[in-house]
C-alpha cells in the first residue's frame, strides 16, 4: 500500500551546541551542492510514495511524536533541513511515512519524552551523550556489519561505542582550531606568544579592537578551556590501562592541570582571554573584523564565509613551559531508541542508509565537519580544503569523554575557568574547588 511522506519542520528554533549547547560542552551545531543520498541496502515496506504533505508545525518547545508517522527523527534545527533530504530518499525507497521535527534540546527533551513513552525513533546529537544515554537504558545497540564499519576513521568508531558495545552510527567529526584573518594576520602563529603579539599589533593599530576572540561567557566554556589545560599534559579525567577514561581518577586538581589555569588567569589579566566573549558574540567578533584569531571548531565557518572573510585554518599554538594545545575530539551521530516504535526501520536507516557515502556527504553540509566516512571524507576534501586544515589541527586530539561522570564536570569546570580568567579567583585554589565540587556530583550521581 502506498502511503504518504510527511516532513515537519519547524519554522525556527535555537540551534544547539554541537558536541553541545546546554547538554555538552561541545562547540555549536551551526549550519555550514552535494551529491543525492544514498539508498539502503535493504527495504522497510514495499511500494513508492505519493506526494509530500504540507509540513506540519511542530513545537521546538515540546516537540511531539507523531503517532501516524512510520519513523520519528528529532535534531536541532540547523541538522534538520539535511536529515529531512535523508529521510525524504528513504521514504520514498520504503513506502513509508517520515517526520523529521526540530527540538531546541535533543538531548534533554529526548530524556523526557523517553520517560513518558512518547520517544522519537532515532535521535541526532553528539557522542559525549552516549555513557548517559545507555545508563538510562534509552538507546538500543546497533550492528553495523565490520565491513561497513572498516569504512569510518577510528576516532569516529570508538566515539559509538560503550563498554565494546556500539550504539550509533558516526556521521562527522570536530574539533577546536585557530581559525586566522588572514588580512589582519598573514602568517599562522606557531607560539602563544606569536599569536599575543600579533593580536597586540592590530588592536594597537586600532584595525582591532581584541587580541583574540574565544568562548569564556559568566559561566565559562570547559570544552574550549581544555586545550589550555592539555598543553600542559593536564586534563579531566586520567585513564584506565585498556585506554578507557577512568572516572575515578579525576585531574582536574593535578599539578599539569593547573598549570593550564595559571595560563588561563594570565591570558585574562592580558585581556587575551575575557568572560564578555561568549556563544552570542565569538563569532561575530571575528566575521566583522574585529580579531584576527577565533579559537572555534567548523560549525563557525558558514558564518565567516557569508561575511566575506578570507581566512586559514591553523593548528591551535604551543604555549610557554608547555607544549601544543590539543583540542577534545567530537563526533556527531545517529542514535536509535530503545523504544522506538518501528525499530527495524529506525535500524535501517540508521545502519544502512546513513552509512552510505552520498549521505555521509550531504551531511558534511551541517556545520561543515569532516565526514567519518573515509570514502565521504575523500569525496569533500577535493574541493574543499578547510576539511584537511580541520584534520590538521585535530591531529593529536583526544576523544571527548562519553563517560556519564561527564555530566558532572561541565558546569563546575567552566565557572572554575570563567573564575580565573575574570581574576575573581586564584587558579590553584579555584581549580582545587572545581574537583572537589565534580567528585562529589559524581558520588550523588549528579
Amino acid at each position: 500500500m502506498k502511503r504518504s511522506l510527511v516532513v515537519a519542520l519547524a519554522g525556527t528554533a535555537l540551534v544547539l551546541s554541537g558536541c553541545g549547547g546546554s547538554s555538552s560542552g561541545g562547540g555549536n551545531s551551526s549550519t555550514a551542492s552535494s551529491s543525492s543520498g544514498g539508498s539502503g541496502s535493504s527495504s522497510a515496506g514495499s511500494g513508492s510514495s505519493t506526494a509530500a504533505a504540507a509540513p506540519t508545525s511542530v513545537s521546538t518547545d515540546k516537540p511531539q511524536r507523531d503517532a501516524n508517522a512510520d519513523l520519528v527523527i528529532w535534531a536541532d534545527a540547523t541538522a534538520a533541513p539535511v536529515v529531512q533530504k535523508l529521510a525524504d530518499k528513504f521514504a520514498a525507497k520504503n513506502g513509508i511515512k517520515v517526520a523529521v521535527q526540530i527540538a531546541n534540546d535533543v538531548r534533554g527533551q529526548y530524556e523526557t519524552a523517553f520517560k513518558a513513552g512518547q520517544a522519537p525513533d532515532v535521535i541526532v546529537g553528539a557522542h559525549d551523550w552516549l555513557g548517559e544515554l545507555v545508563a538510562n537504558g534509552a538507546v538500543a545497540p546497533l550492528q553495523v556489519p565490520a565491513s561497513v564499519e572498516s569504512g569510518f576513521t577510528k576516532n569516529a568508531v570508538a566515539a559509538t561505542k560503550f563498554n565494546n558495545q556500539t550504539y550509533a552510527v558516526p556521521y562527522g567529526v570536530e574539533n577546536l582550531a585557530l581559525v586566522r584573518n588572514t588580512a589582519l594576520a598573514p602568517t599562522a602563529p606557531k607560539t602563544m606568544d606569536d599569536l599575543i603579539k600579533a593580536g597586540t599589533a592590530c588592536v594597537s593599530s586600532k584595525k582591532c579592537t581584541n587580541i583574540l576572540s574565544n568562548q569564556v561567557g559568566k559561566q565559562g566554556n570547559a570544552y574550549n578551556a581544555y586545550p589550555f589545560l592539555s598543553a600542559f599534559g593536564g586534563g579531566i579525567f586520567g585513564t584506565k590501562a585498556n585506554g578507557d577514561y577512568d572516572p575515578n581518577n579525576l585531574i582536574v586538581d593535578s599539578p599539569n592541570t593547573l598549570k593550564g589555569a595559571a595560563l588561563l588567569a594570565q591570558l585574562g589579566k592580558q585581556k587575551v582571554l575575557s568572560t564578555n566573549i561568549d556563544d552570542t558574540n565569538a563569532d561575530n567578533l571575528f566575521a566583522t573584523g574585529k580579531t584576527p584569531f577565533e579559537i572555534t571548531g567548523p560549525w563557525s565557518l558558514p558564518a565567516f564565509q557569508k561575511a566575506g572573510v578570507k581566512y586559514a585554518v591553523d593548528p591551535l599554538p604551543t604555549v610557554a613551559g608547555g607544549g601544543q594545545m590539543v583540542p577534545f575530539l567530537g563526533v556527531q551521530m545517529f542514535y536509535v531508541s530503545a523504544k522506538a516504535k518501528n525499530a527495524t526501520i529506525a535500524q535501517q536507516f540508521v545502519t544502512n542508509y546513513v552509512t552510505t557515502k552520498d549521505a555521509q556527504v550531504q551531511l558534511f553540509q551541517v556545520g561543515k565537519r569532516p565526514p567519518a566516512l573515509t570514502a565521504a571524507y575523500d569525496e569533500v576534501a577535493k574541493t574543499d580544503p578547510d576539511v584537511a586544515a580541520w584534520n590538521t589541527a585535530g591531529k593529536n586530539g583526544k576523544l571527548m569523554p562519553n563517560i556519564p561522570a561527564m555530566n558532572s564536570v561541565w558546569g563546575p569546570l567552566g565557572q572554575a575557568e570563567a573564575d580565573v580568567v575574570s581574576g575573581k579567583a586564584q587558579p590553584d585554589a579555584r581549580f582545587k574547588k572545581a574537583a572537589t565540587e565534580i567528585s562529589a556530583a559524581i558520588k550523588s550521581g549528579k
